[in-house]
């Protein structure tokens, strides 16, 4: 009633024509949520100005703008405060446009995330559309792992189980059918079964639509690596703070003792002689003085680095197949020591074909010709019913359309080609009584029928080879005769099954047998199938070729020092061949050392000897989710980093456990993809492997940054305050610190964050977790350039006037040019952390090269024309070589400083603090 209320029918589906659809969106609305109005740019504007520093700079611009422009009048005197004002609103702008920009990726990724695609019938054709054009009265095919697109109703289908766990809480499933309860909700997953659904309602009239438009996805969670890094900005900051209050003190105490003198040489403060102006004046320009050392203290480049780093290689990565759903991922990717991986689909193409065919014990080469016609039906039967999948043909005489799981596709493309099955006529002739649908546990699938004109009732098992032969007592010959099954035969079927399994076939077996009358009324009151002394029809061999460029992926991943296991459902022997091939077994490890398990025998292990052979295994065959998860909690008890790859609905547990849960996006259910934290969009092994690269490369970018960075730190906040505390005068301003600041923190996060991967990248062991931020390579690096600094710049700071023969000024100029040239000649040298050779491949990076352009230039333009503003004097031709000479020392001294030996142990454990 409802289906042709709607204009549609519950077989055929919906027209599909374009004005159809498109009078059907109209009329009910189109499948689509309406979102929160996303942030504008405003808003991350005011977020940035609600910063600690940026107040109080903001704070001591206004005082120094108040007191310079009564001074020295308005033309002279708003330089100070002025120029603050412009560096903290450059600071702002940068940081401002960065997150904006970061924000919208976000919206861009889920809205990529959110588009799934769905199976629904129309015009009679099954395909395939995004869950965004789904209409009302269309006709919806779900599967087990699938979430339902819209809210709607249940035509037909088998034990459907839905989890309405995202809707009501309630984790027990509940059974979708027919008589009791047809409605389905939008937004829930099939947690077992498949059906067939009418859609009733889309988009924001559905229950789910409702929910969503009331929450908005926020993005501020923090990654591992963020909070460890806003541990180590605090920390710097206190140690700025300190040393901020001590010069703070250090000037108060020396000017109000009367230790400074003005321009003319007079003191400054003659106790109460002194104009009140004049106190408070001197009074703000300490405490600007203060503060710009807290400034530079406080690297607020590294939130933005890091944000900058992330947001960039997710980009790259999107480029490169994999969508990162969590941020987090990406770093931790960087320290995986482990990847447990599935091997259908992900090492191997999932393009199954049939290649062998075995009928009793002998193999069948030329098709249905020879075997006797009441098999053929028997197989066409088992294979016809006992299917989610589908055969559609537009037209007598065109091609083949089958659909469904690669498996199915491929055993329904060979009984149609190979043993000329009408699947339309075989179904005709059949009811379904019961079925029970493929489950990784039992790994088969069985289906109850009644025949149409004589009532018998037959139950058909299809299934992995071994499960099936153990359900069966006779088997069937070429010519139909049924034989007896003993210990020999079994024997030599097993043989088969091997010697298939071996020459990495996938193998599935076909059973059949008629019920008695009776015995089905008591099966029909347990909900069960018959499974014994069942008589054995057939074996097919299922090829699925192994993907080109796994193998050179996997060795990637081996020579990078990171462990490749492969869990899988096959057998043993199908496993240990496609494990061969792809390179994660060699080809002397044998069963003998423990690399190759079955999951029951890993299951039965003591949870001891499960920790001790747990790092021995490579392959882990007939294994279910269970294992998988067993795996995975084992490797983290050990303190591995564990990154598993999964695709089915059960793999969601093990997917959430591990440390980064990998899913495709392809063959992978829904369910697999809300539990995973990055999504391989071509489902293959081989973009992993560029996951990992990525993710080493995030982790060293930011360390390359942190060392820049913390080389600006401790010079300037050593200069300042030596200088402070011995001659009470500051010889980098206000100014020019938030200069040095903004070309440091912005620009240089900006250069070093968007390095990309190289090659030396997978030649190291993996960082494991405990391993500190800043190894004792980087201090090394830091310190040396550090002290460089600060010995030459306090060398000039007190005897630079007599040495050069310039004024007090010029002099000032001086220190601050060479100051940021060396920041410019360190900047390369951070490009490496331990390679002497800092200039390779340096022309790849044109924003690198681009942005040490901008940055010289900004700074001629500081020193020569912005003189006023900057408080600098002109330099002369010579000065300028003097200084970029005195700079560029910091090249040998960094090539040096790298040969020198340090020792693995991390410094600061000796401490322990």
């Amino acid at each position: 009633g409802v289906a042709s209320g709607l204009g549609t029918d519950t077989q055929v589906g919906v027209s599909g024509s374009a004005e159809d659809i498109e009078r059907r969106r109209e009329a009910f609305g189109s499948n689509t949520y309406k979102k929160p109005p996303t942030k504008g740019f405003f808003h991350f504007v005011v977020e940035a100005f609600k910063d600690l520093t940026i107040m109080i700079l903001l704070g001591c611009a206004a005082l120094s703008l108040g007191f310079g422009i009564k001074e020295h009048g308005l033309k002279d005197g708003w330089y100070d405060g002025g120029s603050i004002f412009v560096a903290v609103f450059l600071v702002i702008a940068v940081s401002a446009v960065s997150n904006y920009r970061q924000n919208r990726q976000f919206d861009k990724l889920s809205k990529v995330s959110n588009n799934i695609q769905v199976d629904v019938v129309r015009g009679g054709r099954r395909q395939q559309i995004s869950i965004f054009d789904i209409v009302v009265g269309d006709i919806v095919c779900l599967k087990i792992g699938d979430q339902v697109p819209a809210d709607g109703l249940f035509i037909d289908g088998h034990s459907l189980q839905i989890d309405e766990s995202s809707m009501t809480g309630e984790s027990d499933h509940v059974e979708v059918n027919g008589n009791q309860n047809p409605f389905l909700l939008s937004g829930t997953k099939v947690a077992d079964g498949y059906a067939r659904m009418l859609v009733t309602s889309v988009g924001m009239n559905t229950t789910w639509g409702q929910m969503m438009c009331q929450i908005s996805r926020d993005t501020n969670d923090e990654t591992p690596l963020q909070a460890r890094l806003n541990k180590l900005t605090s920390s710097i900051g206190k140690v700025g703070l300190a040393v901020a209050f001590l010069v703070l003190v250090v000037l108060l105490v020396r000017y109000f003792t009367g230790h400074t003198t003005d321009e003319n040489g007079n003191r400054e403060f003659n106790g109460s002689k002194t104009k009140s102006d004049d106190i408070i004046n001197a009074v703000v320009g300490i405490v600007a003085a203060a503060v710009t050392i807290v400034v530079v203290a406080i690297p607020e480049g590294l939130p933005l680095a890091v944000t900058l780093t992330l947001a960039y290689s997710m980009k790259r990565m999107m480029a490169d197949q994999a969508m990162v759903r969590k941020l987090s991922a990406c770093e931790t990717m960087g320290s995986a020591t482990t990847i447990c991986t599935d091997k259908t689909g992900t090492l191997t193409l999932n393009r199954m074909k049939v290649t062998k065919f075995w009928l009793g014990q002998e193999s069948m080469e030329e098709g249905a010709s020879s075997i006797s016609p009441f098999v053929v039906d028997l197989i066409h039967q088992g294979v016809a019913l006992n299917t989610t999948g589908s055969v559609y043909r537009a037209t007598p005489g065109t091609e083949y359309e089958f659909s469904g799981s690669p498996t199915e596709k491929a055993i329904l493309s060979w009984a149609v080609v190979e043993l000329k099955m009408d699947m339309e006529k075989t179904k005709k002739c059949y009811a379904v009584l019961q079925v029970e649908a493929f489950n990784s546990q039992k790994k088969r699938s069985g289906v109850l029928i009644g025949r149409n004109d004589d009532d018998t009732v037959h139950v058909h098992w299809k299934g992995a080879a071994e499960m099936i032969l153990a359900l069966c007592s006779s088997y069937y010959d070429a010519s139909g005769v049924e034989k007896d099954l003993d210990d020999d035969e079994r024997t030599k079927f097993e043989q088969i099954i091997q010697g298939m399994a071996a020459s990495s076939l996938r193998c599935i077996a076909f059973a059949h047998k008629q019920v008695p009358e009776e015995e089905y009324q008591n099966l029909k009151e347990q909900k069960k199938l018959k499974e014994d002394n069942l008589t054995l029809l057939g074996l097919v061999g299922i090829k699925d070729p192994c993907r080109p460029g796994v193998k050179k992926a996997v060795e990637d991943c081996q020579y990078a020092g990171v462990n490749i296991k492969m869990i899988t459902g096959d057998n043993v022997f199908t496993a240990r061949a496609i494990a061969t091939e792809c390179g994660i077994l060699k080809p002397g490890q044998d069963l003998s050392s423990g690399a190759v398990v079955e999951g029951e025998e890993f299951r039965n292990y003591t949870p001891h000897e499960r920790m001790e052979k747990v790092e021995k295994i490579q392959v882990m065959a007939r294994s279910s989710p269970f294992d998988k998860l067993l795996m995975v909690q084992c490797l983290k008890q050990k303190g591995h980093v564990v990154a598993v790859t999964g695709d089915g609905t059960n793999d969601a547990p093990a997917l959430k456990e591990a440390d980064i849960g990998l899913s495709m996006g392809i063959q992978g259910t829904e369910v697999a993809k809300e539990s995973s934290d990055i999504v391989i969009l071509d489902d293959n092994f081989a973009s992993v492997a560029t996951v990992l690269r990525w993710g080493r490369c995030v982790y060293t970018n930011i360390q390359k940054f942190i060392q820049f960075q913390l080389t600006v730190n401790v010079a300037a906040l050593c200069i300042n305050f030596v200088a402070a505390v011995s001659a009470g005068e500051v010889p980098l301003t206000a100014v020019q610190l938030l200069w040095v600041n903004l070309i440091m923190d912005t620009l240089g996060a900006l250069a070093l964050a968007t390095e990309r991967p190289t090659k030396e990248l997978m030649e190291k062991p993996p960082v494991g977790r405990t391993e500190p931020l800043i190894t004792n390579i980087m201090w090394r690096n830091l310190l040396a350039q550090a002290l460089y600094q600060i010995a030459v710049l306090l060398t000039l700071q007190f005897s630079g006037e007599s040495i050069l023969g310039v004024t007090e000024k010029v002099n000032d100029t001086l220190i601050f040019n060479i100051f940021v040239f060396c920041q410019v000649f360190n900047e390369f040298n951070a490009r490496k952390l331990e390679k002497k050779n800092v200039f390779e491949g340096i022309h790849k990076n044109k924003l690198f090269i681009g942005i040490i352009g901008v940055t010289i230039l900004l700074q001629v333009v500081m020193v020569e024309f912005l003189k006023r503003f900057a408080d600098t004097e002109r330099l002369s031709w010579g000065q300028w070589g003097a200084c970029i000479a005195v700079a560029a020392v910091s090249w040998p001294l960094a090539w040096v400083v790298k040969c020198l030996p340090v020792p693995q142990k991390p410094i600061f454990s000796y401490l322990k603090w």
